[in-house]
């Protein structure tokens, strides 16, 4: 367990191993709701080594008990500089609760897959406790929970609009989105002995200013104020402003500085960092993971989160895709950072000598398999530019979506004598393969396909049409499902011609804003003639801060203004699924009386 003298290879979690390193105390304590993983996709672990690599001493305390009598929370007593916290690398409420808000009955980041390890909403319950023991000690929040809850948002499970969770937590900052940049900046500062109170001008973190306090004048940013919160309750147009400001600016290089006016306070939004250089992506996964979770649970089962990813290596961040729901693009960025292949090479060096491997990669991807490397043409085009997607309504043209790096990226992969082979475990967005949707698709391309298909399935290859009627793919910001039976007919050619044994997976939502029983039975009357089995349905589940959100608390499409049928009542949101499986009964939606746990 010792990593030279009188070090750690896991950073330290307990009192026993911060006196093994004979430190006074922390500098900083992380606490998250996740078990404490040590490897790149989780995020505690992430920030914490970035912190330990600016100089600072760092604990974490994974799952801390918030029902006792807070020893958990005592037991490393308080920290030279501030406190962390994050819920872990899911939502909390997304983690709990199915579409249906029913109970889950395990937990992924938990060893043993447990569930009941972590409140509803830990940014908030975890911020409380740690005011209440140490009032005079800052507390920073971050991580997917409280970076899409930055502003005034909808809870999905409390049926209400929600202000900002730096006001509903006390905490004293936000980092929002990848925080690696930001915390990076705020430790140099403290080091320096800047006092945290003086910290208000960090890119990329949300502060609260009381109504006497004034706002920090910063030359290069532009200020955007928003209705209030108390507007947003009173009129759901204030809300739609809000939200259509909101994510614009998401999407810019430079964006502007957002103010909210909310319950007496200003909850002031800076604007991010610009995206990481590839090398500055490199630094982070060059950093001392060891790409296990820590011995603490050596006897307490596998971890199914890490067991999913710990052979798998991420090759890029962010999605230029802007997907209605999902967040990715306003918690990652739209503007993809991807890594060196060295560095890449370097990752898979450290992966081949990991217990129990025995030369397959389980994912050479990201947030999205086929982005790497894409980026736009034109940087001062993309200055300019606030779209939310970079392919959609339809494929910029100052975009680089190439496939030939990729593809080279795989090949130099499956070359290696320690790989058996790589499979792409990330959704492909073939989209992007087909000139009738990106008129810049060529012969890269087509050689991407063959490369994919042939090389790199696991058996199965996941893809998400999402749904086939247009009207909905469109407020889904998709393309149309003919290209999917287009990319299915490549697909299975390529599998006729080589002997393959192997299946497409296509995803697929119901219940999205706009969708009808109607248009669920419109296309089911689609893919059953495709000798499609409709096994991964997803029944939509309203995650804050996204467009698809936005649309079912308004009833309306904010941009448009056109009102549409949103499936509300969770006996709505159970037909629309059933009819995925022509009448059964669909996971999560019983009706039986079992014990159901309240949010909050």
């Amino acid at each position: 367990m010792l990593k030279g003298k009188n070090r750690y290879e896991w950073l330290p979690s307990s009192l026993e191993e911060i006196k093994r390193l004979g430190w006074d105390r922390p500098d900083v304590i992380i606490f998250t709701g996740d078990a404490y993983v040590d490897h790149p996709s989780f995020g505690a672990a992430v920030i914490a080594r970035v912190i330990e690599y600016e100089g600072f001493k760092v604990a974490i305390v994974p799952q801390p008990n918030w029902r006792d009598d807070l020893r958990d929370f005592r037991k490393l007593g308080a920290p030279k500089y501030f406190f962390g916290v994050t819920a872990g690398n899911m939502d909390s409420m997304v983690n709990h609760y199915t579409a249906f808000k029913r109970l889950r009955s395990d937990d992924a980041y938990t060893p043993g897959g447990k569930a009941g390890f972590r409140p509803d909403y830990p940014t908030i319950v975890y911020t409380e406790i740690l005011k209440k023991l140490y009032p005079d000690i800052p507390v920073i929040i971050g991580g997917i929970e409280a970076s899409m809850r930055r502003l005034t948002h909808y809870d999905y499970w409390k049926e209400t609009l929600e202000p900002s969770i730096l006001l509903s937590s006390g905490a004293d900052m936000l980092v929002y989105g990848m925080g690696e940049q930001p915390i990076r900046q705020i430790v140099r500062l403290l080091k320096k002995g800047v006092p945290f109170s003086s910290l208000k001008t960090i890119p990329q973190t949300a502060i609260k200013l009381s109504d006497r306090e004034s706002i920090p004048y910063v030359k290069e940013w532009k200020n955007k104020f928003l209705h209030s919160y108390e507007e947003c309750l009173d009129n759901k147009f204030a809300f739609a402003e809000n939200f259509m400001v909101f994510e614009k600016e998401s999407n810019k290089l430079k964006a502007a500085r957002l103010i909210e006016p909310a319950k007496g306070f200003l909850v002031v939004v800076n604007p991010p960092f610009p995206p990481m250089q590839t090398e500055e992506a490199d630094m982070i996964y060059d950093l001392p993971f060891t790409y296990l979770p820590h011995p603490r649970y050596n006897k307490k089962g596998p971890i199914p989160a890490y067991e999913m990813i710990k052979f798998s290596v991420n090759i890029h961040r962010g999605c230029f895709g802007g997907c209605s729901f999902c967040a990715i693009s306003a918690h990652q960025g739209k503007f993809v950072v991807s890594r060196s292949e060295k560095s890449i090479m370097k990752e898979i060096d450290r992966i081949a000598k990991l217990p129990l491997f025995r030369g397959y990669l389980t994912d050479l991807g990201g947030p999205t398999a086929n982005m790497y490397n894409m980026k736009g043409i034109n940087t001062d085009i993309c200055l300019k530019c606030s779209r939310p997607s970079c392919i959609w309504p339809a494929v910029c043209s100052n975009l680089d979506a190439s496939h030939q790096k990729l593809t080279s990226l795989y090949r130099m992969v499956n070359s290696r004598k320690d790989i058996k082979k790589a499979f792409i475990g990330s959704g492909v967005r073939y989209d992007l393969l087909f000139k009738e949707w990106n008129p810049s698709a060529g012969e890269a391309e087509k050689e991407y396909i063959r490369e994919l298909v042939i090389n790199h399935v696991s058996g199965r290859l996941k893809v998400a049409p999402e749904h086939t009627e247009d009207h909905i793919v469109s407020l889904m910001r998709k393309s149309p499902f003919s290209l999917f039976v287009k990319f299915r007919k490549v697909f299975y050619d390529i599998v006729s011609e080589k002997s393959l044994n192997y299946e497409l997976v296509p995803y697929f939502i119901s219940s999205h804003p706009g969708c009808t029983e109607k248009d669920m039975k419109s296309l089911m009357n689609k893919i059953n003639p495709l000798g499609l089995k409709p096994e991964q349905v997803q029944d939509f589940t309203p995650t804050p801060m996204t467009l698809s959100t936005a649309m079912y608390y308004l009833g309306m499409d904010p941009y448009s203004g056109k009102k549409l049928y949103v499936a509300r009542e969770i006996n709505e949101k159970r037909k629309q699924k059933g009819i995925f499986f022509k009448g059964k009964v669909v996971a999560g939606a019983r009706s039986d009386n079992k014990k159901k746990r309240k949010p909050g």
